[in-house]
């Protein structure tokens, strides 16, 4: 018999004070820090409703809306959005807290697509989830739209088909030199 289980079962959310060692030369919080975050979250999370270490297969769009300060405490959030047979969707939520006066700020958002593995290193099967409500089936129904989206993007030039010279009209708008 299937098995399932509700997003709010493997949901995780940390905090984390946000250190000097953390920063870049201008003094925030180094984006690739905030990403190894993110995906140990969705690590977690992934592990958590698969009952099964997760591997990560790919991650959509991420877009550093603000930056994070020294000092601020920083939330990530994370839930299974999809799943498959194999594969689950986890959305990562950033936000960051100035500690002083309490301001909140959404920093960034985006969507780990994780993969379960047994000891052997293969694919295993995981429990289905239950959509409990309107938001659950908006971001299930987001996470199918995003992956046909992706399947284009990837098929939308072929190799084999692509000719240079249909597009240098397009080319012309942007900082390059083509040198055919």
């Amino acid at each position: 018999m299937k098995k399932y289980k509700s997003n709010k079962d493997s949901r995780v959310i940390i905090s984390q004070l946000m250190l000097p060692s953390h920063s870049n030369f201008s003094g925030k919080i180094h984006g690739g820090y905030i990403l190894s975050l993110m995906d140990q979250i969705a690590f977690a999370c992934a592990s958590k409703h698969s009952e099964a270490y997760c591997v990560t297969a790919s991650v959509d769009r991420v877009d550093f809306l603000k930056p994070i300060e020294v000092g601020e405490l920083v939330t990530l959030k994370a839930s299974v959005n999809h799943v498959g047979n194999t594969s689950m969707v986890v959305g990562v939520r950033v936000e960051s807290e100035n500690i002083q006066t309490g301001k909140m700020k959404h920093c960034n958002s985006s969507y780990f697509t994780m993969v379960a593995k047994n000891n052997k290193g293969e694919s295993i099967s995981i429990p289905g989830l239950i959509l409990e409500n309107k938001t659950a089936i908006r971001r299930f129904v987001r996470s199918i739209i995003r992956k046909e989206d992706a399947t284009l993007r990837r098929n939308r030039f072929k190799e084999s088909e692509f000719e240079p010279e249909s597009h240098l009209e397009i080319l012309k708008e942007y900082n390059v030199k083509v040198n055919l």
